[in-house]
C-alpha cells in the first residue's frame, strides 16, 4: 500500500516535488481538469489511494475514474480503499493476532509456508484495554489477586519495586510551600500523583521527580499479573511477525498514542510521499480525522484482510459538509461542542456518511477539538468526521515537537496535491451532498443521559429532567418510579458514618480516557475547579468511587506541572492507571454497603464519566442511571453528590465558615485555562513523551516469550486457544447452503447493541463462561473480564448474549436466557446453542431496528458464528456490524420496508427455511418458509460481489488463508 505497483497506468503523473527534488509523489490534482478541485478533501485521500495502488486487480481504473466521478456516483458504487496503516488495541487486536497464530498453523498443516503469514500493511497495537481499578484513592484496598493460567505464579523480575518514600530538600522556590513529603500519605496535598514508569511526575511545588504512589504500582502490578499470558502472546506476536509493533501497557490509550506518536500526516517511503490513512479496530479510531488522517473503525475481521494486503472495501459516501461559523460561549467546553454538533448532526441523519467540516468557525477550534469531535462521530452514525489539514493544524504539529524540515515537506506536498485547506483562500469550497450549519454561539453546556449519548440534557435543566425521567415510563430514558416513592431516603452507614441515599445520587464520577485527555482544556478546567473546590472547603462523599485514568504520561505531566494534580486528589480523584478501565465496565465494585443500600431501596443511583459510553449497567450492575459530562462537570457533580441540583440557585455545598459554595464561584474562566495551558502544555512534554514511548518499559522489557515460527498453545491456559475458524478451510467457494427448519435463538427488538452481543465488562458467576473457567479450576476473582479473555474461543462463545441486560422476547424480562424449543427448558444462551448443535438444528436470531449499533466488535460476529447461528433477520443494521457477519459467514437478512415479525404474525417459535440460489447478486431478494406454512420475502444484505465471495468461502478469514495455500 505504499509504493506504486508495477504496470501502475498513472506512472506518467508521478513528480517531484517543488524545491525537494528527490521526493516524489502522485499529483493527483492534475487529473480530471475542474473535477478534482471540486472533490470534498476526504475524497480527495480516497482518490489518491486508488491511483497509487492502482493493479488492475485489487483496485482498477474502473474504480479511480468512479471516485473522481463523486458527484453522480456516491451511493451508487463500491470501491476500494488502501489505508496506510492499521491500529489495534488489545481487546480486539489479541483475536486479530490470535486469528495469525492460527492462520500460520492452518498453512503449515495444508502444506504451505507458515512464515509468509503476516501483516502486508503497517500494524500498531496498543495494549491500553486491560487496565482494571482495582485500587483507588490513597487507602489500597483488598483486591483479587492475580488470576488465569501461569499467572498465580510469582512474577519475579516483573514484580514492580515498591517506591521508597524520601524526603526531598526545598531549594527555595519563589512560593515554597515546605519540604516536600514525598510518599508520606499522612499529607493531604496528593503530589504524588501517578505516572507511566519513564515519564517523570514533577512535584508541583519544587518541580523535582517524586515516587510513583502505591495505587499505581499495586494496579499496574495486577495488570501484568493477571494478563501475563496475553502479554506473553503480544511479546512472541512482535519477535515473530514481520510489519508489527507492540505499544505495551501503561503507555496510554490507543487513540492517544495515535495521535501523539503513531500519525505522520503524510507518510514518506523510500522518499515516496502520500497521504496518512488509518483504519483500526476500534470505532474511536475515528479520532485522527481531526488531524487531516483519514481514518475510521472497522470490524477485526475486516482489520485482518487489510492486515494481509487487501483493500477495505466501501460503497463511495455522501459527504456532508458540516459549516461552522461564530465562537462558543466561555462555559461551554469541547464536550459541550461534541454533544451539541451530536445532535445536530444526529438529526440530519449522517449514518453511513462521511462528515467534512468548513466555515469560519473551523480555524475557532483547536486542534484537541476537533479531535474530541471527530472522536464522537460513532454515536452519531457517521463513518468519519475530517478537518482538512490548515495551519491551524501545522502550528499544533509544530508545538508538539514535529521535526521541522518534515513539516516544510509536508505542507508543500499537501498544496501540491490540494489536501491542505486555507481559510484565507478566495478558492471556492468543495462540493457537498448536504450542508449542515452549525453556529458556535448557540452552544450552551450540556450532559447526556441517563441511558444513551445522543439524549442531551442542558445542565441547568438536569435537575427537572431527571425528575422526569422518574416519572417516565421504562425505556430510553424512563425509570417509573412511583410518586409516593421518588423522595425515598436510605441511610447507610460507611466507615463510621452515617449518609442518605436518594433518587439521583452520585456513587460512580469518573474522569476517564476517551475523548477528553486528548484537550488540556478540559482536563485543566476539571483540575483548576477542584483546587478552586478544596481552597473553598468542599469534599467529595466519600463513598462515591472516584479516579483519573489519564490517555497518557502527558496528562498526568500537565496535571503535575500545572499544580491541579494535589487537588485532584485531594478530592478523591487520583490517577489510578493508563488506558480503559470505566468506559468499558472495569469500574472496581462499589463498598458493600452501598450497593446493598442501592439494591434494598430500589434508588435510581447515578454515574458521571467523561467518557462516550454510558448504556444502562455498563458501568455497574446497579447504576442505573450513567451521564456523559466534560470533566469539570464530573468534578462538580461529584462534589454535590447528586444529579438532582440545580446549579444557578443551589450550592454545591458548604464550604468554610459555612458559607454556600456555586458552581460559578468555582468555575474557572476562559483567561484562566489559557494561562495554565500556555504554561504547562508545552512542546517538549510531546517530543518526551514520544521519546519514552519508544523504550517501552521495565515490565515489558524483562516479559519473556518465545521466539518459534508456530505459536506454542497451551491446551491449558484459559485466555490463548487456537481457535476453530480454519477447520474447514476450502481451496475453492461453494454455493451457500440452505438453511433448513431452523429455530430462532433469541427473538430481540430495537437498538441490540454490540456490548448486548458480546460483554466487554466482568464475567458474572452465574454465566457459563464462569462455569467453564470454574471447571478450570479458576475461582471468580480470576475470572478477569471477557475483554482481557478475547483470545479464548471457548470464553468468549459462552459469553455471547449473556449480558444481563439483554431482552429476548422469549423471555419478557432482561436476562441472559432463552428458550429451548424442542425440550421446552429455559436455559442460558449458550446451553441452548450447544444443545441445538448436538442435535443437529440450525439457529437463526430474530432482531429489529439497528442491529449491532455500537463499538465494532469482532466477537459480536465470531460468537454467533460458533454458536451455530446461521443468519441474522432484522429490520436494519449497523453498516460495520452487518459487515462483520458476512466477514465471518453469517447471512445478514433484512425485512422488507414496513415489515417486522408482528406485521407479519411471527412469534419465533416457527421454524424457518431459506433457500439460497446457486448464483447470489447484491441486494436480491430470498423468499423464507416457516413451518406454518407462512411464506415471506426478505433483502440479501449482499452489498457487492466481494462480500458475496467472502460468503461463499466461509468469511474473510478463509478467503485470506486461501492465499498462502
Amino acid at each position: 500500500f505504499s509504493t506504486p505497483p508495477t504496470g501502475s497506468p498513472y506512472q506518467p503523473v508521478i513528480e517531484a516535488l517543488g524545491n525537494y527534488p528527490q521526493k516524489k509523489f502522485y499529483n493527483v490534482s492534475k487529473l480530471g481538469g475542474t473535477k478534482y478541485d471540486t472533490l470534498p478533501y476526504s475524497i480527495r485521500v480516497l482518490f489518491e489511494s486508488s491511483i497509487r495502488n492502482c493493479d488492475g486487480f485489487l483496485v482498477k481504473e474502473t474504480d479511480a475514474m468512479n471516485i473522481l466521478d463523486w458527484k453522480t456516483k456516491q451511493n451508487n458504487v463500491e470501491v476500494p480503499f488502501c489505508p496506510a496503516r492499521v491500529v489495534l488495541q488489545d481487546f480486539t487486536g489479541i483475536p486479530a493476532m490470535v486469528d495469525f497464530a492460527a492462520m500460520r498453523e492452518a498453512v503449515r498443516n495444508a502444506g504451505g509456508d507458515p512464515v509468509k503469514v503476516n501483516p502486508a500493511c503497517p500494524t500498531d497495537l496498543t495494549v491500553d484495554h486491560s487496565l482494571q481499578i482495582d485500587f483507588s484513592k490513597c487507602a489500597i484496598q483488598n483486591a483479587p489477586n492475580p488470576g488465569g493460567g501461569d499467572s498465580q505464579k510469582p512474577m519475579g523480575k516483573l514484580s514492580p519495586l515498591k517506591a521508597q518514600p524520601r524526603k526531598l530538600p526545598c531549594r527555595g522556590q519563589t512560593g515554597c510551600k515546605g519540604p516536600c513529603s514525598a510518599g508520606d500519605p499522612s499529607r493531604s496535598s496528593g503530589q504524588f500523583s501517578a505516572q507511566i514508569e519513564n515519564t517523570p511526575i514533577l512535584c508541583p511545588f519544587h518541580l523535582q521527580p517524586v515516587p510513583e504512589p502505591e495505587t499505581v504500582l499495586k494496579n499496574q502490578e495486577m495488570e501484568f499479573g493477571r494478563n501475563r499470558e496475553r502479554l506473553q502472546f503480544f511479546k512472541w506476536s512482535s519477535k515473530v511477525f514481520k510489519n508489527i509493533s507492540i505499544i505495551p501497557p501503561e503507555t496510554g490509550m490507543a487513540h492517544q498514542v495515535n495521535l501523539e506518536y503513531l500519525s505522520r500526516v503524510v507518510f514518506e517511503v523510500k522518499d515516496f510521499l502520500y497521504p496518512d490513512s488509518v483504519v483500526g479496530t476500534d470505532s474511536h479510531t475515528t479520532m485522527v480525522n481531526g488531524l487531516g488522517i483519514l481514518g475510521w473503525g472497522v470490524g477485526g475481521i475486516e482489520t485482518e484482510a487489510v492486515m494481509l494486503g487487501m483493500p477495505v472495501t466501501l460503497t463511495l459516501p455522501e459527504v456532508v459538509g458540516c459549516e461552522l461559523t461564530g465562537t462558543a460561549s466561555p462555559l461551554a467546553t469541547s464536550i459541550d461542542i461534541v454533544l451539541s454538533i451530536t445532535k445536530h448532526l444526529r438529526q440530519a441523519d449522517v449514518a453511513g456518511k462521511f462528515v467534512e467540516f468548513f466555515g469560519s468557525g473551523v480555524s475557532q477550534l483547536s486542534v484537541a477539538d476537533r479531535t474530541t469531535i471527530a472522536n464522537m462521530c460513532p454515536e452519531y452514525g457517521a463513518v468519519l468526521s475530517f478537518f482538512p489539514v490548515d495551519n491551524v493544524t501545522l502550528k499544533h504539529l509544530r508545538h508538539t515537537g514535529f521535526d521541522k524540515a518534515k513539516l516544510e515537506v509536508m505542507e508543500a506536498y499537501l498544496k501540491a496535491v490540494k489536501l491542505f485547506r486555507n481559510d484565507e483562500s478566495s478558492s471556492r469550497e468543495p462540493e457537498y451532498s448536504q450542508v449542515v450549519q452549525i453556529s458556535l454561539s448557540s452552544i450552551i453546556p450540556y450532559v447526556s443521559g441517563p441511558k444513551r449519548s445522543q439524549d442531551r440534557v442542558a445542565v441547568n435543566n438536569m435537575k427537572s429532567d431527571f425528575q422526569a425521567c422518574l416519572n417516565e415510563k421504562s425505556g430510553v430514558k424512563g425509570f417509573q418510579i412511583a410518586v409516593e416513592k421518588q423522595n425515598d431516603i436510605v441511610p447507610v452507614q460507611y466507615e463510621g458514618n452515617e449518609y442518605k441515599l436518594s433518587h439521583g445520587c452520585i456513587v460512580i464520577a469518573a474522569v476517564i480516557s476517551c475523548t477528553n485527555n486528548c484537550n488540556p482544556s478540559v482536563m485543566l478546567a476539571a483540575g483548576l475547579l477542584a483546587k478552586k473546590a478544596v481552597e473553598a472547603g468542599l469534599v467529595v462523599k466519600p463513598y462515591i468511587r472516584t479516579s483519573l485514568s489519564p490517555g497518557s504520561g502527558m496528562v498526568t505531566h500537565y496535571l503535575s506541572s500545572s499544580g491541579v494534580l494535589p487537588y485532584l486528589s485531594k478530592l478523591g480523584f487520583e490517577v489510578v492507571g493508563y488506558g480503559c478501565s470505566t468506559c468499558v465496565g472495569n469500574t472496581a465494585p462499589l463498598p458493600e454497603a452501598i450497593r446493598n443500600a442501592i439494591k434494598q431501596g430500589d434508588i435510581i443511583a447515578c454515574g458521571v464519566l467523561s467518557g462516550t459510553k454510558n448504556f444502562e449497567g455498563r458501568l455497574c450492575d446497579c447504576v442505573r442511571a450513567n451521564y456523559l459530562a466534560s470533566p469539570p462537570l464530573v468534578v462538580a457533580y461529584a462534589i454535590a453528590g447528586t444529579v438532582r441540583i440545580d446549579f444557578e440557585t443551589e450550592p454545591l455545598g458548604t464550604g468554610f465558615n459555612g458559607k454556600s459554595i456555586y458552581l460559578r464561584d468555582i468555575w474557572p474562566t476562559r483567561r484562566e485555562l489559557h494561562t495554565v495551558e500556555e504554561e504547562c502544555v508545552i512542546s517538549s512534554m510531546f517530543k518526551e513523551l514520544k521519546e519514552k514511548m519508544e523504550k517501552g518499559n521495565k515490565r515489558w522489557n524483562l516479559l519473556e516469550a518465545p521466539e518459534s515460527t508456530l505459536f506454542p498453545w497451551d491446551l491449558k491456559s484459559t485466555y490463548i486457544r487456537c481457535p476453530s475458524f480454519f477447520d474447514k478451510l476450502a481451496k475453492e467457494p461453494v454455493s451457500p447452503q440452505p438453511i433448513e427448519n431452523a429455530h430462532v435463538l433469541l427473538y430481540l427488538g430495537d437498538s441490540v447493541t454490540t456490548d448486548h452481543i458480546s460483554p466487554a465488562g466482568s464475567i458474572a458467576r452465574s454465566s457459563a463462561a464462569a462455569k467453564y473457567l470454574t471447571n478450570k479450576g479458576l475461582t471468580p476473582r480470576e475470572f478477569n473480564s471477557y475483554g482481557a479473555r478475547r483470545g479464548n474461543d471457548a470464553v468468549m462463545t459462552r459469553g455471547t448474549f449473556a449480558n444481563i441486560k439483554l431482552l429476548n422476547k422469549f423471555i419478557g424480562k432482561p436476562a441472559p436466557k432463552t428458550i429451548h424449543f424442542p425440550s421446552g427448558q429455559t436455559l442460558d444462551v449458550f446451553e441452548a446453542a450447544e444443545l441445538y448443535q448436538k442435535e443437529g438444528i440450525p439457529v437463526i436470531i430474530l432482531a429489529g431496528k439497528k442491529y449491532g449499533l455500537g463499538s465494532s466488535r469482532d466477537w459480536a460476529a465470531k460468537g454467533p458464528f460458533l454458536l451455530g447461528v446461521k443468519a441474522v433477520l432484522a429490520e436494519s443494521y449497523e453498516k460495520v456490524h452487518k459487515s462483520q457477519l458476512i466477514g465471518i459467514g453469517i447471512a445478514p437478512l433484512q425485512f422488507l420496508a414496513g415489515e417486522n415479525p408482528s406485521t407479519l404474525g411471527l412469534t419465533g417459535r416457527e421454524q424457518f427455511s431459506i433457500l439460497f440460489p446457486p448464483e447470489l447478486s447484491p441486494g436480491m431478494t430470498l423468499d423464507i418458509k416457516t413451518s406454518t406454512g407462512k411464506v415471506f420475502s426478505v433483502i440479501a444484505l449482499f452489498e457487492n460481489d466481494m462480500e458475496i465471495t467472502l460468503y461463499k468461502y466461509g468469511g474473510s478469514l478463509n478467503f485470506v488463508a486461501r492465499r498462502f495455500l
